[in-house]
Protein backbone atom coordinates (compact mmCIF):
# COMPACT_ATOMS: atom_id res chain seq x y z
CA UNK A 1 0.00 0.00 0.00
CA UNK A 2 1.32 3.19 -0.82
CA UNK A 3 2.61 5.17 1.68
CA UNK A 4 1.23 8.91 1.40
CA UNK A 5 2.66 10.04 4.79
CA UNK A 6 5.83 9.34 3.23
CA UNK A 7 5.49 11.63 0.62
CA UNK A 8 3.78 14.36 2.30
CA UNK A 9 7.36 14.70 4.59
CA UNK A 10 8.77 14.44 0.92
CA UNK A 11 6.86 17.28 0.01
CA UNK A 12 7.46 19.50 3.40
CA UNK A 13 3.71 19.34 4.06
CA UNK A 14 2.28 18.50 7.23
CA UNK A 15 -1.06 17.62 6.20
CA UNK A 16 -4.12 17.14 8.59
CA UNK A 17 -6.19 14.82 6.23
CA UNK A 18 -3.87 12.59 4.11
CA UNK A 19 -6.88 11.49 2.56
CA UNK A 20 -6.55 14.81 0.69
CA UNK A 21 -3.04 13.92 -1.06
CA UNK A 22 -4.08 10.31 -1.50
CA UNK A 23 -6.95 11.56 -3.73
CA UNK A 24 -4.45 14.08 -5.64
CA UNK A 25 -2.42 11.23 -6.83
CA UNK A 26 -5.47 9.41 -7.89
CA UNK A 27 -5.66 9.46 -11.47
CA UNK A 28 -9.82 8.43 -12.82
CA UNK A 29 -8.29 5.35 -14.47
CA UNK A 30 -6.99 3.54 -11.48
CA UNK A 31 -10.65 3.90 -10.07
CA UNK A 32 -12.09 2.59 -13.20
CA UNK A 33 -10.31 -0.52 -12.11
CA UNK A 34 -10.54 -0.04 -8.46
CA UNK A 35 -14.63 0.43 -8.25
CA UNK A 36 -14.47 -0.96 -5.21
CA UNK A 37 -12.20 1.64 -3.69
CA UNK A 38 -13.14 4.33 -1.14
CA UNK A 39 -11.52 7.12 -3.11
CA UNK A 40 -12.06 10.22 -5.47
CA UNK A 41 -10.06 10.66 -8.53
CA UNK A 42 -8.24 14.08 -8.96
CA UNK A 43 -10.01 16.25 -11.10
CA UNK A 44 -11.82 18.64 -8.94
CA UNK A 45 -8.51 18.79 -6.60
CA UNK A 46 -6.76 19.77 -9.84
CA UNK A 47 -9.50 22.43 -10.90
CA UNK A 48 -8.82 24.26 -7.65
CA UNK A 49 -5.10 23.87 -7.42
CA UNK A 50 -4.48 25.45 -11.03
CA UNK A 51 -6.89 28.66 -9.40
CA UNK A 52 -4.29 28.33 -6.95
CA UNK A 53 -1.26 28.22 -8.49
CA UNK A 54 -2.27 30.51 -11.41
CA UNK A 55 -2.72 33.23 -8.59
CA UNK A 56 0.37 32.72 -7.07
CA UNK A 57 2.41 32.69 -9.85
CA UNK A 58 0.57 36.37 -11.39
CA UNK A 59 1.16 37.72 -7.85
CA UNK A 60 4.96 36.40 -8.02
CA UNK A 61 5.69 37.98 -11.92
CA UNK A 62 3.18 41.21 -11.03
CA UNK A 63 5.79 42.25 -8.25
CA UNK A 64 9.11 40.55 -9.76
CA UNK A 65 8.27 42.89 -13.09
CA UNK A 66 6.80 45.85 -12.37
CA UNK A 67 7.56 47.34 -15.73
CA UNK A 68 6.60 44.79 -17.96
CA UNK A 69 3.40 44.65 -19.71
CA UNK A 70 0.33 42.12 -19.44
CA UNK A 71 1.07 40.49 -22.25
CA UNK A 72 4.60 39.75 -21.29
CA UNK A 73 3.46 38.47 -17.82
CA UNK A 74 0.72 36.32 -19.07
CA UNK A 75 3.86 34.53 -21.52
CA UNK A 76 6.05 34.17 -18.78
CA UNK A 77 2.81 32.63 -16.60
CA UNK A 78 2.18 30.45 -19.15
CA UNK A 79 6.05 29.12 -19.31
CA UNK A 80 6.00 28.64 -15.85
CA UNK A 81 2.61 26.70 -15.43
CA UNK A 82 2.25 24.95 -18.76
CA UNK A 83 2.48 21.26 -18.76
CA UNK A 84 6.28 20.80 -19.66
CA UNK A 85 7.62 22.94 -16.54
CA UNK A 86 4.55 21.15 -14.28
CA UNK A 87 5.49 17.50 -15.37
CA UNK A 88 9.28 18.32 -14.69
CA UNK A 89 8.66 19.57 -11.05
CA UNK A 90 6.44 16.57 -10.70
CA UNK A 91 9.49 14.29 -11.29
CA UNK A 92 11.71 16.53 -9.30
CA UNK A 93 9.31 15.84 -6.44
CA UNK A 94 8.44 12.28 -6.91
CA UNK A 95 4.50 12.08 -7.68
CA UNK A 96 5.57 8.54 -10.21
CA UNK A 97 6.62 6.63 -7.04
CA UNK A 98 2.49 7.71 -5.49
CA UNK A 99 0.58 7.60 -8.34
CA UNK A 100 -2.54 5.62 -8.52
CA UNK A 101 -3.25 4.60 -12.19
CA UNK A 102 -4.72 2.08 -14.54
CA UNK A 103 -2.38 -0.75 -15.76
CA UNK A 104 -2.76 0.91 -19.26
CA UNK A 105 -2.45 4.19 -18.13
CA UNK A 106 0.93 3.42 -16.18
CA UNK A 107 1.99 2.19 -19.29
CA UNK A 108 2.01 5.74 -21.18
CA UNK A 109 4.93 7.36 -21.57
CA UNK A 110 5.76 11.02 -23.35
CA UNK A 111 3.39 13.60 -23.67
CA UNK A 112 0.34 11.33 -22.03
CA UNK A 113 2.34 10.66 -19.14
CA UNK A 114 3.59 14.68 -19.00
CA UNK A 115 0.00 15.59 -18.56
CA UNK A 116 -1.15 13.21 -16.21
CA UNK A 117 1.85 14.41 -13.75
CA UNK A 118 0.99 18.26 -14.06
CA UNK A 119 -2.61 17.67 -13.52
CA UNK A 120 -1.53 15.87 -10.32
CA UNK A 121 1.07 18.84 -9.13
CA UNK A 122 -2.03 20.93 -9.46
CA UNK A 123 -4.32 18.45 -7.88
CA UNK A 124 -1.39 18.60 -5.04
CA UNK A 125 -1.65 22.66 -4.90
CA UNK A 126 -5.43 21.98 -4.30
CA UNK A 127 -4.97 19.79 -1.40
CA UNK A 128 -2.33 21.89 0.31
CA UNK A 129 -4.48 24.88 -0.10
CA UNK A 130 -7.45 22.76 1.13
CA UNK A 131 -5.87 21.53 4.39
CA UNK A 132 -3.20 23.75 5.06
CA UNK A 133 -4.61 27.06 3.81
CA UNK A 134 -3.34 29.89 1.09
CA UNK A 135 -0.04 30.47 2.66
CA UNK A 136 1.10 27.49 2.67
CA UNK A 137 0.06 26.89 -0.61
CA UNK A 138 1.87 29.70 -1.75
CA UNK A 139 5.03 28.33 0.35
CA UNK A 140 4.71 25.45 -1.32
CA UNK A 141 4.60 26.58 -5.11
CA UNK A 142 7.44 29.21 -4.06
CA UNK A 143 9.55 25.95 -2.92
CA UNK A 144 8.82 23.18 -5.79
CA UNK A 145 8.18 25.42 -8.65
CA UNK A 146 9.67 29.55 -8.38
CA UNK A 147 12.72 28.57 -6.93
CA UNK A 148 13.25 25.42 -9.13
CA UNK A 149 12.25 26.77 -12.82
CA UNK A 150 14.59 30.01 -13.44
CA UNK A 151 12.12 32.71 -15.19
CA UNK A 152 15.15 34.92 -15.60
CA UNK A 153 16.64 32.13 -17.91
CA UNK A 154 13.17 31.66 -19.45
CA UNK A 155 12.91 35.38 -20.01
CA UNK A 156 16.56 36.20 -21.39
CA UNK A 157 16.34 32.48 -24.29
CA UNK A 158 12.90 33.42 -25.06
CA UNK A 159 12.21 30.21 -23.64
CA UNK A 160 8.76 31.30 -22.90
CA UNK A 161 7.76 31.10 -27.02
CA UNK A 162 7.08 27.91 -28.27
CA UNK A 163 9.98 25.92 -30.41
CA UNK A 164 8.33 26.82 -33.55
CA UNK A 165 8.45 31.27 -32.76
CA UNK A 166 11.96 30.87 -31.01
CA UNK A 167 13.03 28.70 -34.50
CA UNK A 168 11.27 31.27 -36.62
CA UNK A 169 12.79 34.43 -34.72
CA UNK A 170 16.20 32.95 -35.00
CA UNK A 171 16.28 31.74 -38.73
CA UNK A 172 15.06 35.14 -39.75
CA UNK A 173 17.43 37.00 -37.74
CA UNK A 174 21.04 35.12 -38.40
CA UNK A 175 20.37 33.31 -41.95
CA UNK A 176 17.75 35.64 -43.17
CA UNK A 177 15.27 32.92 -43.39
CA UNK A 178 11.83 32.02 -42.87
CA UNK A 179 11.56 28.41 -41.93
CA UNK A 180 9.16 25.57 -43.62
CA UNK A 181 7.98 22.67 -42.21
CA UNK A 182 7.30 19.51 -44.84
CA UNK A 183 5.39 16.13 -43.50
CA UNK A 184 8.36 13.34 -44.79
CA UNK A 185 6.50 10.28 -43.20
CA UNK A 186 3.42 9.03 -41.94
CA UNK A 187 2.70 6.19 -40.03
CA UNK A 188 0.52 3.47 -38.10
CA UNK A 189 -3.01 2.94 -38.04
CA UNK A 190 -5.59 6.37 -37.97
CA UNK A 191 -6.15 6.20 -34.40
CA UNK A 192 -2.19 5.80 -33.62
CA UNK A 193 -0.76 7.80 -36.27
CA UNK A 194 3.09 9.08 -36.48
CA UNK A 195 3.52 11.94 -38.30
CA UNK A 196 7.46 12.69 -39.16
CA UNK A 197 7.86 16.41 -39.94
CA UNK A 198 11.33 18.38 -41.65
CA UNK A 199 12.34 21.71 -40.85
CA UNK A 200 13.83 23.49 -43.44
CA UNK A 201 15.68 26.66 -44.13
CA UNK A 202 15.61 27.60 -48.34
CA UNK A 203 16.03 23.46 -49.74
CA UNK A 204 18.31 22.44 -46.41
CA UNK A 205 16.69 20.17 -44.20
CA UNK A 206 18.43 21.26 -40.56
CA UNK A 207 15.85 18.89 -38.63
CA UNK A 208 13.06 16.11 -38.45
CA UNK A 209 10.48 15.93 -35.34
CA UNK A 210 8.11 12.93 -35.11
CA UNK A 211 4.76 13.34 -33.01
CA UNK A 212 0.68 11.96 -33.06
CA UNK A 213 0.01 15.31 -34.83
CA UNK A 214 1.78 17.29 -37.48
CA UNK A 215 1.73 20.52 -35.44
CA UNK A 216 3.59 18.45 -32.51
CA UNK A 217 6.15 16.84 -34.67
CA UNK A 218 6.75 20.49 -36.19
CA UNK A 219 7.26 21.42 -32.58
CA UNK A 220 9.67 18.71 -31.87
CA UNK A 221 11.46 19.24 -35.45
CA UNK A 222 11.91 22.94 -34.39
CA UNK A 223 13.49 22.30 -30.69
CA UNK A 224 15.88 19.94 -32.91
CA UNK A 225 16.34 22.51 -35.11
CA UNK A 226 17.24 24.93 -32.45
CA UNK A 227 19.81 22.48 -30.78
CA UNK A 228 21.98 21.57 -34.33
CA UNK A 229 22.20 25.57 -34.76
CA UNK A 230 23.30 26.21 -31.54
CA UNK A 231 20.39 29.07 -31.20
Amino acid sequence: MTNFDTFAKKLGVGFSDISLLQTACTHRSYLNENRKADIEHNERLEFLGDAVLELVVTDFLYKKFPKHQEGDLTAYRSALVNTNSLSRVAQNIGINDYLLLSKGEAKDTGRARAIILADAVEAIIGAVYLDQGYETAEAFIARHILEVINIDEIIAKKLWMDAKSRFQERAQEVAGQTPSYKTVKEAGPDHNKQFTVGVFLGDTQVALGTGPSKNEAEQKAAEKALEVKGW
